[in-house]
């Protein structure tokens, strides 16, 4: 039997990991973005299709979920291109929260991308990856911006939150 690591069973754990699954759904220089609202989180902020790993469930799946929720699409696992993790962090306090942030890109899927999730995003739609509307959350940003100017997207990248 395997054993499995839970932090509520370790009250002296070091860090709290977060996962995140991105998707960039791109066609052609162009991105599917929604205006973050109602959220806790950057409200107001423009994004990409983005969500947490669920318990169980793999980095993969959470992108293929998102993607339908967030904007109606279905996306093959096979068509998620890895483009880099985002490690970022925050040093202090008694417990160190982390993030850890996986981006795909997808430039196939079935279904058209719309304005799924009314109660998380104000709007949403295709723009330019050179003429993105602002604001936009700031360590998306700096993927896209890297993808806009064709130059390579670190594997991993480490940012303080």
């Amino acid at each position: 039997m395997t054993e499995h690591y839970r932090l509520d069973d370790h009250a002296d754990a070091r860090s709290l990991l977060v996962a995140a699954a991105y998707v960039i759904l791109r066609r052609d220089d162009e991105v599917f973005v929604q205006q973050r609202a109602g959220t806790g989180y950057r409200d107001g902020y423009w994004a990409v299709v983005a969500g947490h790993v669920d318990p169980g469930e793999s980095a993969h799946e959470a992108a293929v979920r998102e993607a339908l929720e967030e904007a109606g699409v279905t996306v093959a696992p096979d068509d998620l291109r890895p483009v880099t993790a985002i490690h970022r962090f925050e040093r202090g306090g008694p417990q160190v929260e982390q993030r850890i942030d996986l981006f795909f890109e997808a430039t196939r899927w079935s279904g058209d991308a719309t304005h799924v999730e009314a109660d998380k995003a104000a709007s949403a739609g295709w723009y330019p990856l050179s003429a993105l509307p602002e604001p936009f959350v700031p360590h998306e940003r700096d993927v896209l911006d890297l993808l806009a100017a064709g130059r390579p997207v670190p594997p991993v990248i480490s940012l303080p939150l």
